[in-house]
């Protein structure tokens, strides 16, 4: 996936035209379903501006957070729901870690060798070497990234990880792939 998709050449568009088009789409992993995608990229975005009025880069990150779900549109290949939304969970762990629905489809859930406590990981890896499952995150951060963004290092990871939930991990698995200092 992120080989074809990180070709990046489906749709050249701007950002507003691309959240236009994410009123186009549900998002089923979504609590906020009765809320059309923008209002929720605004609202994060005017959440943001509340509490960091001084930095404008985080406006925009929180405005853009959630653009990679146009994967969900038949532009962008129309993929499926379980291949683009819901948690952002470390490849080759998804069954031991998962506590969505939208994973139950996803050939790797049934893949006995990656229900143990580190999967293909060795403890102390090391988050950066922990590949994680693609999906709306993964795929904004490489437009960001590949268009020569100009925003922070630290946009890019909350774009990239902002659905890697605290509760979709334990604290012991984390800690495993932290390097130990």
């Amino acid at each position: 996936m992120r080989e074809e998709y990180g070709k990046l050449d489906r749709v050249e568009m701007s950002i507003w035209e691309c959240i236009e088009l994410l009123n186009e789409l549900v998002d089923e992993s979504d609590p906020d379903l009765d809320e059309p995608q923008i209002e929720h990229l605004l609202q994060t975005a005017e959440a943001i501006r509340k509490d960091y009025p001084d930095e404008d880069w985080l406006h925009l990150t929180g405005l853009i957070h959630d653009l990679g779900k146009v994967l969900l549109h038949p532009s962008f290949g129309q993929l499926p729901q379980w291949a683009v939304v819901g948690e952002h969970e470390p490849h080759h762990l998804l069954a031991s870690l998962s506590s969505g629905n939208h994973f139950k489809e996803n050939p790797d859930y049934s893949n006995p060798k990656y229900n143990t406590k580190l999967g293909v990981y060795s403890e102390g890896c090391g988050l950066e070497n922990v590949l994680m499952s693609f999906g709306h995150d993964d795929y904004m951060y490489l437009v960001a990234k590949e268009n020569k963004t100009t925003l922070p290092s630290a946009a890019l990871f909350a774009i990239r990880y902002h659905s890697f939930y605290r509760n979709s991990i334990n604290s012991s698995h984390l800690l495993t792939w932290l390097p130990l200092t």
